[in-house]
């Protein structure tokens, strides 16, 4: 009998949102990194809080990384989700940390970050993530990282090697981008998309006097996947997806 050449499948990781792992046939990729990106109000801090949110329920070590916002504000809004448990936080399986805190402890002043700064700053982010046991991690957002990196080159070797290090400890990480509502790439400098694994495009459309949030599936290397636009609701249980239909309203 011949044997079948098609590829081995990947270990992997729900998500936990079963629209989105319907779409990408189970979950992402095992120790993938994944960039969401999209602009302001698409729901993207809320579905990358909601990934570690359902990963840390199942037990798996999680670690949020916020480089904008102060972690109280944002579990502040967290708890108001049915699907959370303080617990998670009571026995950290959740984690939180506040870039610019890790930035201060690292010694991380100048505004532009030097090669030498970026290679202690991925060690130090590693090196929490192997200690802690981290499966599943968050940076929010990458965008705001390469704003003290600047340089196209320098920011291609940033995602890089973070990922490849996060990958090595088989953890799968989303970094979070943002972008303007009229971008014609996924990211700020254009070249994170295709340094990542995986982008998922979350955006705003007008129909009928409502501004609906969506959701595309652009790439999972290593994953057969949806490519079609979802409407998403982000609801008191989670964020739910349902099928964008061009000609009339969601069904």
């Amino acid at each position: 009998m011949a044997q079948s050449l098609s590829p081995p499948l990947l270990e992997r990781c729900p998500t936990g949102i079963e629209g989105l792992d319907n779409i990408l046939g189970g979950g992402f990729p095992r120790g993938s990194t994944v960039l969401l990106t999209g602009s302001c109000g698409t729901g993207k801090t809320t579905l990358g809080l909601e990934y570690l949110v359902r990963g840390a329920l199942v037990g798996e070590r999680c670690l949020f990384l916020s480089v904008t916002e102060a972690s109280e504000k944002i579990i502040e809004n967290l708890s108001t989700f049915e699907f959370f448990d303080k617990k998670i936080l009571e026995d950290k399986r959740l984690i939180f940390i506040d870039v610019p805190i890790l930035y201060e402890k690292l010694g991380l002043s100048k505004q532009e970050l030097t090669p030498e700064d970026i290679d202690l700053f991925i060690t130090a982010i590693v090196h929490l993530a192997a200690s802690l046991k981290v499966q599943r991690l968050v940076l929010d957002s990458v965008t705001s990282v390469c704003f003290r990196i600047r340089h196209e080159e320098k920011i291609r070797d940033f995602i890089l090697k973070l990922g490849k290090s996060l990958s090595d400890i088989n953890c799968t990480t989303i970094l979070v981008s943002e972008i303007g509502p009229q971008a014609d790439r996924y990211s700020l400098y254009g070249v994170e998309e295709a340094i990542a694994d995986g982008v998922i495009l979350l955006g705003n459309v007008q129909r009928e006097g409502d501004l609906l949030r969506t959701l595309q599936c652009i790439k999972i290397r290593g994953a057969t996947h949806s490519r079609a636009q979802y409407v998403i609701e982000i609801t008191p249980i989670g964020i739910l997806l349902a099928p964008f239909l061009k000609g009339g309203r969601k069904g």
